[in-house]
């Protein structure tokens, strides 16, 4: 199942971030943008199919709403307006307009992800529920704490060793192609470089496995790609 793609734009860095990885830990694809120009290139010129746009109206470069026409033109994502705006004229002019919910902050990460779930939901986008925790043998991940432990130890990770794991993680079990992990966690622009797998995927083992060179965990199919030994414990 490919992995829903969104489109966050927030100006404000902490706020971007917290977000952006709360969405990863849900098995999203994010672009993140921080402008109006930058977020309207990415939606006209990029290509790509995008599944819902999380939207801020403050931003340095112009106000937010002037995307709902862009997101309306180029694609049938979901739009979901973030902002500290609370007054109902406001958020109905903003509705009709074309956005498919209004958040005002300060609001939750659990209350954004089930929204998100509902927009993507009504546009005919299937969701995976979302893996967090995956137990095998020694090996204890828990994304949402972001924790890693092997024999009740921390195990340090890289960031692309961390993203490459938690990608798998959210597919326990299941074969995840070449072309999807190498997008999921280098981008699209990196879908042929298959190199870097074979790279972060010998680190992870070094680190994971009882015998690197004999894998139980992180194990491959050939010509095909990456897989995630089924959880033994939940």
């Amino acid at each position: 199942m490919r992995s829903p793609t969104i489109v966050l734009v927030e100006d404000d860095t902490q706020l971007r971030s917290t977000i952006k990885e709360a969405l990863q830990v849900e098995g999203y694809h994010v672009h993140a943008c921080a402008s109006v120009a930058d977020a309207r290139a990415l939606l006209v010129h990029s290509g790509a199919k995008v599944d819902a746009v999380l939207l801020d109206l403050g931003l340095p470069d112009g106000d937010g709403a002037e995307l709902l026409p862009v997101v309306r033109t180029h694609s049938s994502a979901a739009l979901l307006v973030l902002s500290a705006r609370d007054a109902e004229p406001h958020k109905i002019s903003l509705l009709d307009a074309g956005a498919d919910d209004y958040l005002v902050k300060p609001f939750s990460l659990r209350e954004l992800m089930a929204r998100m779930r509902v927009a993507l939901r009504h546009q005919g986008t299937s969701v995976r529920p979302a893996v967090r925790q995956y137990r095998h043998g020694t090996l204890d991940v828990d994304l949402e704490a972001r924790r890693v432990l092997r024999d009740g130890a921390p195990v340090h990770l890289t960031p692309h060793e961390y993203a490459l794991l938690a990608r798998l993680v959210r597919c326990a079990g299941q074969v995840v192609t070449h072309r999807q992990l190498l997008a999921d966690v280098w981008g699209a622009d990196c879908v042929e470089h298959t190199h870097y797998l074979r790279l972060y995927m010998g680190q992870l083992r070094a680190k994971l496995e009882a015998q690197p060179a004999q894998p139980q965990l992180l194990l491959t199919e050939p010509g095909v790609g990456y897989r995630l030994a089924e959880p033994t414990e939940l």
